[in-house]
């Protein structure tokens, strides 16, 4: 237990010591800010007097200037944003100790590899947990702010637990990402299997078979590809968490049996 929280401590140095988690945080919290940009443009129809296209966005996205449709936009881009942001932090954590030649000190600490494995995963977890708190929060600044209609206690219940089951979704997708990222050893193979995956769901999903597509299906949870024909059953979830467990258990043999040492 004393070295995993050794391993653990040392990730959350790593973690602290660079920008990136403000990076990740600024780019999912651009979501709210979208938002408050439609409930502005609805507020104000003078201000798209000229600009057709933004008019149309507003009214194809089914959004309207309330707390409903606000959370509902805040799950429906981690559903999908969610998808490349949490899969560039998977990468980023599991791809820098060889992009950065970091791996053979690692690895000859008295530490076994599961546990740097399972110390990296508990990083993820707690860094995807801080972004999706964190756009959470400003969202309900910038609601508050705007004065928006619908606030019900209740509704902040449902619309929390619908939010942090997307973002659940999505974390189960990325161990895959943890075994690209170490048998690519760096982020570019990773951050290419995440382009791929989102590519791929789009496609497979247009096409009416999205829910049987892991990447697929946090979309699908948050309405976003149902007017395909798409559905999600048990299957889907069931899918999604092997999905993970697969991942991760590939990502381990990964590091307890190859040659890292090269």
């Amino acid at each position: 237990m004393n070295r995993l929280f050794a391993s653990c401590f040392a990730e959350y140095l790593k973690i602290k010591g660079s920008k990136i988690l403000w990076f990740t945080i600024a780019a999912l919290c651009l979501a709210p800010i979208f938002g408050a940009l439609f409930v502005i443009v609805l507020r104000n129809p003078a201000l798209t007097a000229g600009n057709e296209a933004l008019k149309a966005k507003a009214a194809l996205s089914g959004f309207s200037a309330d707390w409903p449709s606000f959370f509902n936009l805040i799950a429906q881009a981690i559903g999908v944003g969610g998808v490349i942001i949490f899969g560039f932090i998977a990468s980023w954590i599991f791809g820098r100790e060889y992009a950065d030649r970091t791996l053979k000190d690692l690895i000859s600490l008295p530490i076994s590899r599961s546990t740097i494995v399972i110390s990296k995963l508990l990083a993820f977890i707690v860094w995807c947990s801080v972004v999706t708190i964190a756009v959470i929060l400003i969202s309900l600044l910038i609601g508050f702010m705007l004065h928006l209609p619908g606030w019900e206690s209740q509704l902040l219940y449902s619309s929390l637990r619908h939010i942090f089951t997307t973002a659940i979704l999505v974390m189960l997708l990325c161990p895959p990402v943890f075994f690209i990222a170490s048998v690519g050893r760096g982020y570019l193979a990773a951050l290419g299997f995440v382009v791929l995956t989102v590519v791929l769901s789009q496609i497979i999903g247009a096409l009416g078979f999205g829910s049987y597509v892991p990447w697929a299906v946090p979309a699908l949870y948050n309405g976003i590809g149902s007017e395909f024909g798409g559905s999600l059953n048990t299957t889907s979830y069931i899918i999604v968490l092997m999905t993970g467990v697969v991942g991760l258990s590939a990502t381990i043999y990964w590091w307890k049996y190859a040659d890292n040492a090269k």
